[in-house]
């Protein structure tokens, strides 16, 4: 069975094009406009060995807020669709990931309900000209729409990169383990039968 989705998402705000395969390995182009962003998704990308297309205009003049939040939202979305009844898969991830001098935890459950801790504060406000609170709404927009647990702990670092290219890596991977087939079961992995 093929695991993608295709999500259109136009708003007054933003047009976004994406397009998700959960089987690839990385590939895909990024452009949403936002160079940071782009090197973000190109990072989820090729640690949760996804292919990703992503193609946003959006309304930058004002800020990067709406563009990075939809793209959040449409990659939920993505997800959502992509993994179908979610039959088959490990369902629950998490990684450790050290990166530098960040060390940060990503846990995912994929389970079909919406929860969001994020535990990894940013002391710049800015990452070159990037909002650095728009690290914690993007994964927020995507938790939320993905219906997905998902919790995010930073246990030290200083530089802002660094944090959010950690955050970044550690989620994808844990993405990865979760949304990975089961080789010891095809059944929805819950005792509900339903997720």
């Amino acid at each position: 069975m093929t695991r993608t989705a295709t999500i259109a998402r136009k708003t007054g705000e933003t047009n976004i094009q994406l397009t998700l395969n959960l089987d690839g390995d990385g590939g895909g182009t990024r452009a949403s406009g936002i160079g940071f962003l782009d090197h973000m998704l190109d990072l989820l990308a090729k640690h949760a060995l996804i292919d990703l297309d992503v193609k946003a205009k959006g309304d930058l003049h004002v800020d990067d807020h709406h563009t990075a939040e939809d793209i959040g939202i449409a990659l939920g979305q993505a997800m959502h669709e992509a993994l179908g009844n979610r039959a088959g898969i490990r369902r629950y991830g998490h990684f450790t990931l050290p990166m530098d001098e960040c060390l940060v935890t990503a846990a995912v459950d994929l389970g079909g309900r919406y929860a969001f801790e994020y535990h990894a504060p940013i002391a710049a406000s800015k990452i070159g000209t990037f909002d650095s609170e728009l690290v914690e709404h993007f994964w927020q927009s995507f938790a939320a729409n993905s219906h997905s647990n998902l919790h995010v702990v930073l246990h030290h670092g200083r530089n802002s990169h660094h944090i959010a290219e950690c955050v970044f890596k550690a989620t994808a991977r844990a993405i990865r383990m979760a949304a990975e087939s089961d080789p010891r079961s095809d059944a929805i992995p819950s005792t509900k039968g339903v997720l």
